[in-house]
């Protein structure tokens, strides 16, 4: 009971001050406290500050620069304030795999976690930051320049934020073992390369599904591709990918290889 009420307060107090300033919705403020709060009591310290790491750095990152990147996210499913949709689509595998961990203790759950934290901590730089980057973005799959804000769209900049972010949760997560172990603890150079590689296959791989799967439009309007059914006041029309194959689910999928990849990076070093 001790831990349900610590991980209720903190998460009432961090996702308070993001609705606050204007970081989630009502229904993602409701979300984050819940995922925050299972996090904290069933996972503990490791599991329940790794995800707020994430959380705090993507949501101050989202609001550097924002107004320079109001052009490009005008066509996203989402930006701005997070629902309830995003913070599951980010934390919810996280939580399933913390579950996993309470129900059957195994290292292997945060090895897992540790990939898909750091997934979406990259992919989440690496469209914050890459949004400002002064080259034109070139498709994941023709490499062919493309319009700042087009899904599956890389730049360096956003490659090398994608890999900070990565790397970040990897540095992150090792004070936090030395505090809480959750089994063979270890050393920070290798949990760092789980993080950096982990995530950056991660976000590698949210663009491509981001540019293959995910469901597009065309607005009716400006012509603009977007990722969402309506711009400038008019319903889109769908050009390619399925309808639920949608920003949320990409990141679920993404996040998943993540810990794919961070799974075979720590059966390889650790």
């Amino acid at each position: 009971m001790a831990d349900l009420l610590v991980g209720l307060a903190g998460s009432l107090l961090i996702a308070g001050a993001a609705y606050w300033k204007k970081s989630l919705t009502i229904s993602g403020l409701a979300a984050a406290v819940l995922l925050g709060t299972l996090m904290y009591a069933l996972g503990s310290l490791p599991w329940f500050g790794t995800l707020i790491a994430f959380f705090i750095t993507s949501s101050a990152w989202s609001k550097w620069k924002s107004r320079r990147k109001e052009a490009a996210e005008s066509g996203y499913a989402k930006s701005g304030r997070r629902d309830a949709g995003q913070v599951w689509a980010n934390g919810g595998l996280g939580l399933a795999l913390c579950i996993g961990y309470w129900l059957f203790p195994h290292p292997l759950w945060w090895a897992a976690f540790v990939g898909v934290m750091a997934t979406v901590t990259a992919d989440t730089w690496a469209t914050e930051i890459g949004g400002v980057s002064r080259s034109a973005p070139r498709s994941i799959v023709s490499l062919r320049t493309v319009e700042p804000g087009t899904s599956g769209g890389v730049t360096p900049l956003g490659l090398a934020a994608s890999a900070a972010g990565g790397l970040f949760i990897g540095a992150t997560a090792w004070p936090l073992l030395l505090l809480s172990p959750q089994g063979p603890l270890p050393s920070a150079a290798a949990l760092c390369f789980i993080g950096l590689l982990g995530g950056l296959a991660g976000s590698l791989a949210d663009s491509w599904f981001g540019a293959v799967c995910q469901v597009m439009y065309r607005c009716r309007v400006c012509g603009k591709e977007i990722e969402k059914n309506r711009h400038c006041e008019a319903a889109a029309v769908r050009i390619r990918g399925h309808a639920l194959m949608t920003n949320d689910t990409v990141n679920a999928l993404s996040s998943a290889f993540g810990g794919l990849i961070a799974l075979a990076m720590w059966h390889w070093i650790v």
